[in-house]
């Protein structure tokens, strides 16, 4: 008889764990579809099958919601994505359109621009760590300007494809994509290095993925 009570206190809280997660999917889905400004607490609470009081009582406010969601995307995806594979799994998960399991962090960052200040600070603050790993990948004294630059293409590439629909981008093959883009990401950012210390090749690209460039990057306007 001791036992019920434990077995029901457990019960409870993985019950409990479950819908925290159900709100922070819905969530992620929300933002990444409408933004913060657009996606309203009742209908994240009505895609996770909850209610509004639940939402407020594990997450305080929409706000704190919203930077759980942040750093259980953006700031993971930093954490575990080695600097030479970031530009391409995040390229991969805006491609993606929600489908798996992307992230969908950068999404939520081009939907939500424009929000309020205390928004704003935040999505710049997670645009800047994402340009300052991308920056580690150039041996050049201009390494900071082209992380931006990567950042900055990146980014475009997510608002041709995600907010503005613009074909033949919109629906693009992702692999066609990815090839196309990180194959050519070489010529910016021309330190990407392999496990083995040599230079990164896109894959499906071959020796010609970087546009032309050679290897040693003779071409390039700046050496480093």
């Amino acid at each position: 008889m001791a036992k019920s009570p434990q077995r029901g206190a457990g019960a409870h809280r993985r019950d409990a764990q479950g819908t925290r997660l159900r709100l922070l999917d819905a969530a992620s889905e929300l933002f990444a579809e409408r933004g913060y400004e657009r996606a309203t607490v009742r209908d994240i609470a009505d895609r996770a099958g909850a209610n509004q009081a639940l939402l407020f009582r594990y997450f305080g406010s929409k706000k704190a919601l919203f930077g759980e969601v942040m750093a259980r995307g953006g700031q993971e995806q930093l954490r575990s994505t080695p600097a030479d594979r970031l530009f391409e799994v995040a390229l991969r998960g805006m491609l993606a359109g929600g489908g798996g399991d992307a992230d969908r962090s950068l999404e939520v960052c081009l939907r939500s621009i424009g929000g309020s200040d205390e928004i704003a600070d935040a999505l710049r603050g997670l645009g800047e760590e994402y340009a300052e790993v991308l920056a580690t990948l150039s041996e050049s004294d201009t390494g900071g300007l082209r992380g931006d630059l990567a950042l900055s293409w990146l980014l475009g590439i997510g608002l041709m494809r995600v907010v503005v629909a613009k074909e033949p981008l919109a629906s693009a093959d992702p692999d066609t994509v990815c090839s196309l883009v990180v194959g050519a990401l070489g010529g910016l950012l021309e330190g990407l290095p392999t496990g083995d210390g040599g230079r990164r090749v896109a894959e499906g690209g071959g020796d010609g993925a970087g546009g032309g460039v050679p290897e040693g990057g003779e071409s390039r306007g700046n050496p480093g």
